[in-house]
């Protein structure tokens, strides 16, 4: 790949998110060391980007940089882990609560749709596991957008970034794409019955049983 190749936009920016979806991917394991010069190399860019696409990954709690070691993919650790949950759990419910109560019909439908895509995507001869996260997380960004609150999306989009350097813990214990699909349907139910007590509770649930299998 070529600086010419990249997108029309600031290099730095499409450089960190050629490495954020590589992360994201497992291609470069939490703790392992991010050899700058090489993929600058490959890339076909000077370290200046690639530097400054680093900064932009520790900002978002991606990458760790080490003095006189350089940039490491950040590893969480349950603790960590713990405290990312517990802030979705809280922000995610709450925006969960405001759309039960606000959202219109046509919103509501938005989300049974997408709803059914995570249906779909589990099927009895064979789970997509890929598919279901990402239309999961498409379902609790797009109820967040309907909330709409843009600073509580910032923090969702932030933390869920970290959350996904461990989604693959999660993806192996078995059962949970069942349960986590059952939970949706909680979810969706509570907000049918347009009752905002219960869809906190709903997603508040989700969220700690989501963690109870990412450990």
């Amino acid at each position: 790949m070529s600086a010419l190749s990249l997108a029309p936009r600031a290099l730095y920016e499409e450089v960190a998110e050629l490495l954020r979806q590589r992360i994201f991917n497992h291609e470069l394991e939490p703790g392992s060391w991010i050899d700058e010069l090489k993929i600058a190399q490959d890339y076909g860019i000077s370290r200046t980007p690639m530097r400054e696409a680093l900064k932009v990954l520790a900002t978002e709690g991606l990458v760790t940089m080490k003095v006189r070691r350089g940039a490491y993919v950040t590893e969480v650790s349950d603790r960590d882990l713990a405290d990312v949950y517990h802030l979705l759990s809280l922000l995610e419910s709450d925006a969960a609560g405001v759309v039960a109560q606000r959202a219109t019909d046509a919103q509501l439908a938005e989300l049974q749709a997408l709803h059914q895509e995570l249906e779909n995507a589990v099927q009895p001869e064979q789970v997509n596991r890929q598919r279901f996260f990402e239309i999961n997380e498409r379902f609790h960004m797009h109820l967040l957008e309907i909330a709409d609150n843009r600073w509580r999306n910032q923090m969702v989009a932030d933390l869920r970034k970290v959350m996904k350097l461990n989604r693959h813990n999660s993806l192996l214990k078995t059962g949970r794409i069942q349960e986590s699909l059952d939970e949706h349907r909680a979810i969706m139910a509570a907000l049918a019955a347009r009752n905002p007590q219960l869809c906190t509770r709903r997603m508040q649930e989700h969220f700690a049983n989501g963690l109870e299998a990412a450990n």
